[in-house]
Parts: C-alpha cells; sequence; structure tokens
C-alpha cells in the first residue's frame, strides 16, 4: 500500500494511492484512517511531505563502499566501521516534498552533494525494544536525499549548516507498506544519467538495529522517521541539476536544484 499525504482546499490530507487516484481518508495512517468515499486524480493534487515527524533520525556511515570511499577522501589510510549506529538528528525545518526546489545557499562552496537513503517510518510506540521487536514498529518506508555541503560539515560538528540548511532534506513522495529492504533496489540518476545503484539493503545495521539501539535510551513514536544512510561516494550538484532517488517499492523523490536569490540591501 502507498499512503500519500497531500494538499486539498488550503488543507494537509492523507490518503492511499491507487494507480491514478488517491482514496482520500479522514486521519492518518498511525491511528484511526477512515475512508470517505472520494477519490482524487493523482495529477490534480499537490504532494507533500509524507509526514512531519515528531522526532527525525538519521544515522551515517552504514554502508561499507561509502566508509570507505569518504575516508580515502578525507585521507585516511583505514576506513573506520564503528561497532554501533552512530545516530544524530535532523531538523523538520529542512524538509521539502518532491518536486520542490533544493536551494543552494549563495556561501556554500562546490562540495555540495545528494545522498539517497531508505527512511523508516515509526508506526508504534517504543522504548528498550530488540532488534526483532524494533522492526514490528516499523509502519513503512519513505525516501531521503540527505543533501550536504560538505565544507559546511567539517567545520560543524553538529550539522546545524552541513545538513540541517532549509531545502536541504527532501522526503517522499510515498510510504510504502508491506515491502522489504531486503528486496529493494536504491537508484540515484542526476539529470536523468544513472550515477549510482545498489541493494538498498546491504547495510552495516539493519533498520530493527538501528531503531533497537535509539530505544535504548528514547522512546520511539508514531510518525518519527529514521534515516538510514546512503552507500558509495555521492556527486556534487549545482543550480540547474535534478537529483532523483529512486527505490523499488515505494517511486521516485525527485528535486531541482537552484541557486538561492539573495537581494541586496539599500
Amino acid at each position: 500500500m502507498l499512503w500519500c499525504r497531500f494538499e486539498s482546499d488550503g488543507h494537509a490530507r492523507y490518503g492511499v494511492v491507487e494507480g491514478e487516484t488517491i482514496a482520500v481518508v479522514d486521519g492518518d495512517p498511525f491511528s484511526q484512517a477512515r475512508p470517505t468515499g472520494a477519490k482524487l486524480p493523482l495529477a490534480s493534487v499537490k504532494l507533500l511531505v509524507p509526514v512531519i515527524p515528531p522526532t527525525f533520525y538519521a544515522i551515517g556511515s552504514n554502508y561499507r563502499n561509502h566508509v570507505i570511499a569518504r575516508s580515502r577522501v578525507k585521507g585516511f589510510k583505514e576506513p573506520k566501521f564503528y561497532d554501533r549506529p552512530r545516530v544524530g538528528y535532523r531538523a523538520n525545518s529542512a524538509l521539502i516534498a518532491s518536486g520542490e526546489a533544493i536551494v543552494k545557499p549563495a556561501d556554500s562552496g562546490p562540495r555540495f552533494e545528494y545522498e539517497g537513503e531508505l527512511v523508516a517510518v515509526i508506526g508504534k510506540r517504543c522504548r528498550n525494544v530488540t532488534p526483532a521487536e524494533a522492526s514490528a514498529c516499523i509502519f513503512g518506508w519513505t525516501i531521503g536525499n540527505d543533501v550536504t555541503e560538505r565544507d559546511w560539515q567539517m567545520n560543524d560538528p553538529t550539522n546545524l549548516r552541513g545538513k540541517n540548511a532549509d531545502t536541504f532534506k527532501p522526503m517522499g513522495p510515498t510510504i510504502a507498506t508491506g515491502i522489504d529492504p531486503r528486496d529493494m533496489t536504491t537508484t540515484v540518476r542526476l539529470n536523468g544519467a544513472t550515477v549510482h545503484r545498489f541493494p538498498t539493503g546491504d547495510m552495516l545495521f539493519s533498520a530493527g538495529e538501528v531503531i533497537s539501539d535509539i530505544s535504548r535510551t528514547n522512546t520511539l513514536s508514531p510518525g518519527d522517521v529514521v534515516w538510514l544512510g546512503t552507500d558509495e561516494l555521492p556527486k556534487p550538484i549545482k543550480p540547474g541539476d535534478t537529483v532523483e532517488v529512486e527505490i523499488s517499492g515505494i517511486g521516485t523523490l525527485r528535486n531541482r536544484v537552484v541557486a538561492e536569490q539573495v537581494v541586496a540591501e539599500r
């Protein structure tokens, strides 16, 4: 099943994508979603970020090839693999929907990069759970693009600017249920050309393991999202580029990069 969140008459609503239509529901998929019987053409609505998370988690260094490649870029002789997930936070203010523009800040450098990621969407409250129990708390899956300004990231240990600036977190277009990361493939395209393709489930730490680790100290709630890292070495992006992250069974997250328009002071 593919859940979406969309704008209708100035309000955010949830629905289920059925081919080229949306079956509209009252409520949300995490509580008591009730069919209304109404259907809308998918092409007639604006899709929104599929969930506004109460808490927005993200893990880094979760794919072997990515760890090795990033270590080489940094000049390290040996890649460092961690013995437990390295989880941080992201800002809801950075979220944008599929189809909206990634804004490259005027003072950002050339190392402005995408990171195509699988995102777990939590469906049940969980605290201090095992990996198996954590997996059972996942409602579904969506797609994220963890846009990063590498020079800012290098000089900002909190990632406030490097990963959390406005528009740096495209997410969507839908939440897919009833699928397994082990059956998924992630494909990243830059201006229509495929630049990466990798098995989505080939993670160092599975979604269940990551969520279990978080739950040792933090309670996860319905609607929370956990971004699960990227593979391979991302390429720089610039204004005019279009980035597409496709994950089989979910769909394609598509965003164009634009330059920040700076208004001159008078």
